[in-house]
């Protein structure tokens, strides 16, 4: 038998689970899939957007493979933390493990006052309203409360994600599992103004046109865009590519006819129009603008909060990045969320890339000292960074599984325990089964029920794992 641990339940864990159990060399296996967290799915649960349902509907298919008799879940189990079991005392219990951790750090602005109260990471507020049990319970309802204006730096699927749900009626968000403290703050949210804002042109944005779209489809919402910023973009005067270069992705040539037509049918407003009047009136309508060649050097304080953000005004500097013009413009905000990219975080007792943000490998085998070390890999963001879509994952697996097959031979000669989650409790571990994850799913459906409402999530440790131990319902 092949005995395996996959250090993570997010897709590219999962993926990694249903690699090893589709493959023919090795018929006999057997797969751990340990995660820190109580809870499977990771960033389906945590980081896919509440009113995403179609994609939040991945959870299914990954279950399936949670489910085979040959896989067993293993939540509350960290690895490589204080509190957790490290990868040396893992390695003893397995043939092989293959780390798919992700890439949990976010990128940071380095700019003067980015510590401000008001400015956080996208990713605090998407784990916020995932009730990613973390964060705590109200991080974000005093800045919902006071906030008039909010400012999302970066042109990503994630900008565009927490942009979406400041400006979604809270009404629509009741049909989502959004936790109560942050449903009952966003329905108590003074936001009237969301400032999506890239450092490049509109060609450069990484978004794509579905969630680009889902803006201008936001009931109560008006999306603003100034065709001045878009005419800056090279691309954008020519959507079918420019004289002698490639022509333009599609994404691309689709995401610039959405913004063309925001710029032509919505009109421009002034940058200082702020709504906020009597319910119903045209000044209840939120706005989405989106802003294109600034870039952010300074957060701005007032009563030691952030009030604004000051912006580089930039151009295209005709090899593909840009170039200061000197001229700089401030935008008020009492909320700014950074959403500029996601960033990988050391593992204690496995190698690490500083500069990547990686594990290094080669083709899945971690490299210690450059040479393969029997028995570990990795798969997902920690092994080749925070690219791609969630499908990305799924290739990413079988070349690792491919890997670990080709040394299985070698590996199976190694002593496995007979029982890895009996030595886990041994050394002090509280394992969540499969049986404990249903349990917690029994409890969210109960409290949405409780609420008039479908399943609602628990947002905290210790509520989690009062569910689990719950085995019974």
């Amino acid at each position: 038998m092949l005995s395996v641990a996959v250090v993570g339940s997010g897709p590219s864990g999962v993926y990694t689970a249903q690699a090893l159990l589709q493959q023919s060399l090795v018929p006999d296996v057997r797969v751990h899939v340990l995660d820190r967290l109580p809870t499977p799915y990771g960033l389906v649960r945590y980081g896919v957007a509440p009113d995403h349902e179609k994609i939040k509907s991945l959870q299914n298919s990954l279950r399936a493979v949670l489910e085979d008799e040959r896989v067993t879940f293993v939540g509350n189990v960290g690895v490589g933390g204080a509190d957790g079991v490290s990868p040396a005392r893992l390695a003893e219990l397995y043939h092989a493990v293959v780390y798919c951790v992700g890439a949990s750090a976010d990128r940071a602005l380095a700019v003067p006052g980015e510590g401000l109260p008001g400015s956080y990471s996208a990713t605090r507020f998407v784990s916020w309203y995932s009730a990613h049990p973390d964060i705590g319970t109200d991080p974000f309802a005093r800045d919902a409360l006071a906030a008039r204006s909010a400012v999302v730096i970066g042109v990503g699927n994630v900008a565009v994600d927490v942009a979406r749900i400041l400006a979604r009626g809270a009404g629509e968000l009741r049909r989502t599992d959004v936790p109560r403290a942050a449903l009952r703050a966003l329905e108590e949210s003074r936001v009237r103004e969301v400032h999506i804002v890239g450092r490049r042109g509109p060609s450069q944005a990484r978004f794509t046109t579905k969630e680009l779209r889902e803006l201008g489809a936001l009931p109560g919402a008006r999306v603003v865009v100034d065709p001045t910023e878009l005419a800056l973009d090279p691309a954008y005067a020519a959507p079918d590519g420019l004289p002698g270069a490639l022509p333009l992705p599609a994404v691309v040539r689709r995401n610039l006819e959405v913004l063309r037509g925001w710029s032509v049918g919505g009109g421009v407003e002034a940058a200082g129009d702020m709504p906020g009047g009597a319910p119903g009136s045209a000044d209840t309508v939120r706005r989405i603008r989106l802003r294109f060649f600034l870039r952010p050097v300074e957060l701005l304080e007032r009563g030691g909060r952030v009030a604004g953000v000051r912006f580089a005004r930039t151009a295209p500097d005709g090899a593909g990045g840009v170039r200061d013009t000197g001229r700089y413009e401030d935008v008020e905000a009492q909320l700014v969320l950074r959403a500029v990219g996601y960033r990988g975080v050391e593992l204690p007792g496995l190698p690490f890339d500083p500069v990547r943000g990686t594990v290094p490998h080669a083709a899945g085998r971690v490299l210690r000292g450059g040479v393969p070390s029997p028995g570990e890999y990795v798969a997902g963001w920690i092994k080749r960074g925070p690219t791609g879509v969630i499908g990305s994952n799924r290739s990413c697996a079988k070349e690792t599984v491919a890997s670990l097959l080709a040394d299985a031979a070698a590996l199976t000669r190694r002593t496995a325990a007979d029982d890895p989650l009996a030595e886990l409790r041994e050394w002090g571990l509280r394992p969540v089964e499969w049986a404990g994850w249903l349990s917690i799913e029994r409890a969210e459906a109960e409290l949405g029920r409780s609420l008039g409402r479908g399943p609602v999530k628990i947002p905290d440790w210790a509520g989690l794992l009062a569910a689990a131990r719950d085995e019974n319902g």
